[in-house]
């Protein structure tokens, strides 16, 4: 959990120093985001350590994790660039409610890596990405009820956080860009060294008038799939999981005579 946090608080500079510098501070998301990655790759693998650490996975585990991911990657341009729709997110949240929080942050930020690589997403904004979607399926794990709360009670709670949390991805990534662009409307456009609240307020403005149907669009779509192929695909993750190891732990017994 102390690599979660870490992790977290590092992202979270990395997405809202421009809203505290001041207005000659030279703001260049394009300069910082070579940082942020390598600082990034650094973290994510000292998560996926403490999480073997804590949970004892096995290879098979971290079979899985790629393939999950690879498997998310190859989901996401089914949908890219037509109305938010992106079939990858529903994956993210079920596999993040099996996974749990630790795997769940390295499986949504593995998963956003692969899928840049893939449909040649490689830029600047892709650690802010893979920062996002780790949250984005770390939430999923830190859900409650892992061992009450199973059938309709479970798929409703995760429709409502994957539905909740794609416009929060869509936020986030949102601060990202809004920060640099140029040109925009006064009344929505970001002002370096304004006011924090001032800035907020035309910031909420920017996603209302910008994203708000895009991220409609892949909250309608997640909360579909959620509950339509959730239960399915709930079962076989968790028998994934037990195969794998995922909670085992090794026990010795003295031969019977």
């Amino acid at each position: 959990m102390a690599a979660l946090v870490l992790i977290s608080v590092v992202g979270l500079a990395g997405f809202g120093w421009p809203l505290l510098a001041g207005p000659d501070s030279g703001l260049a998301h394009a300069e910082d985001a070579p940082w942020l990655f390598a600082v990034l790759l650094a973290l994510l693998v000292g998560v996926v350590l403490a999480t073997v650490a804590d949970s004892g996975l096995d290879a098979k585990a971290v079979a899985m994790l790629g393939v999950l991911a690879a498997v998310g990657a190859a989901l996401r341009p089914l949908g890219a660039g037509t109305a938010g729709l992106e079939p990858m997110f529903f994956l993210m949240v079920l596999s993040g409610r099996v996974l749990g929080p630790g795997f769940g942050f390295v499986l949504g930020s593995v998963t956003m890596f692969a899928s840049a690589l893939l449909t040649g997403g490689v830029g600047p904004w892709m650690p802010f990405q893979m920062l996002s979607m780790g949250w984005f399926t770390m939430g999923a794990g830190l859900l409650p009820g892992v061992d009450r709360l199973r059938g309709r009670g479970e798929l409703l709670m995760l429709a409502v956080y994957g539905f909740l949390a794609a416009f929060a991805y869509g936020t986030v990534m949102n601060l990202y860009g809004w920060t640099i662009l140029r040109d925009l409307a006064p009344g929505i456009s970001f002002v370096a060294g304004d006011a924090l609240h001032e800035n907020l307020v035309r910031f909420l403005a920017y996603c209302a008038a910008t994203s708000l149907g895009w991220d409609l669009g892949r909250a309608a779509l997640t909360v579909a799939l959620t509950l339509s192929i959730g239960p399915t695909l709930l079962r076989a993750l968790r028998r994934a999981t037990r195969r794998a190891a995922f909670d085992a732990r090794a026990a010795f017994e003295a031969p019977k005579a």
